[in-house]
């Protein structure tokens, strides 16, 4: 018989990562997303927000931690919150100029910059085999974006799209780091309800000097922006950081280069997308995946990866 007990963090890892997968999908469902990339992440930290409100308006303890909150940790969560927003603008923008693959791998290669920052800024070293994780990804970073714009005409990657998926990864490795510091003294919940809270001002202020809209969105996209945040935001990374409490995190490490997989077999698998990678961004996805894995596995600690 299975022990259930047992395996609860292993099946929440599962499901989290096949929910955080459906995200880029949803997201390129979206009829308006080539547009209006900054509408989309709005309401995508808007509704993901609106889904932790209950945990803080049920929970004494929550409301009271968030009333005690000091000045500084206020700051560092605005700044968190400011990047938050700037990955989520800079991320849903790239999936309307890049391929689904080319842009959840490099906006998960955000271990590339966590790993370094902390072995200066943290204290945490690295070790030989992150080192070469680090060089080995950089180099596979290399071959896909140089492959796929330099030899490859019919591609659907281009350069400002790659560059785009790269900002939005470098802000959430920010985002990690900074959430290091403050996770320490408060809890998930109250974390999150904050950032998420700070980043849904910042992007809806965002979409009015830019004039993103704001209104007038069909019922079928708020619906599928509302499961994304669902699934990517509750069942996804909720649900995952939840199972790093009881995972290694060298397991949690590997489980985590199952986002940009699923993603490329969705966006290849469903018929209203069938984007089909080019062989750079195959080759060097590979590469920058083990790379991140090297770089992961040691320096990613239980508490280290918050909610995106």
């Amino acid at each position: 018989m299975i022990d259930l007990k047992i395996n609860k963090p292993y099946i929440g890892l599962f499901i989290a990562i096949i929910s955080v997968s459906t995200a880029a999908i949803l997201i390129k469902t979206v009829s308006f997303h080539e547009q209006f990339p900054l509408t989309v992440a709005f309401y995508r930290l808007l509704f993901t927000t609106l889904l932790v409100l209950p945990f803080v308006i049920f929970r004494k303890k929550i409301r009271k931690e968030l009333t005690g909150l000091s000045r500084e940790s206020i700051l560092i969560m605005f700044i968190i919150g400011l990047l938050l927003a700037a990955h989520f603008a800079f991320w849903v923008s790239s999936l309307g100029k890049t391929s689904v693959a080319s842009s959840v791998i490099l906006v998960t290669a955000h271990p590339l910059l966590v790993g370094p920052a902390s072995h200066y800024f943290l204290k945490e070293r690295l070790s030989k085999a992150n080192v070469i994780g680090i060089l080995l990804s950089v180099f596979g970073v290399i071959i896909l974006i140089y492959g796929n714009n330099s030899y490859v005409s019919d591609t659907i990657d281009t350069l400002e799209g790659n560059i785009l998926a790269i900002l939005g990864g470098i802000a959430a490795g920010l985002y990690i780091l900074g959430g290091r510091k403050v996770r320490k003294n408060v809890s998930v919940w109250s974390y999150a309800f904050v950032v998420y809270t700070i980043a849904t001002i910042i992007l809806f202020l965002l979409c009015l000097f830019l004039q993103s809209p704001i209104y007038g969105i069909s019922s079928e996209d708020y619906a599928l922006i509302f499961i994304m945040a669902i699934f990517a935001g509750i069942l996804g990374h909720t649900l995952y950081n939840w199972s790093l409490e009881y995972v290694r995190a060298s397991i949690a490490s590997v489980v985590l280069l199952g986002e940009p997989i699923g993603s490329s077999i969705l966006a290849f698998a469903l018929p209203w997308i069938s984007q089909i990678p080019s062989e750079y961004t195959i080759v060097g996805g590979v590469i920058i995946l083990v790379g991140i894995f090297l770089t992961a596995r040691r320096t990613m600690e239980v508490k280290s990866l918050t909610n995106i």
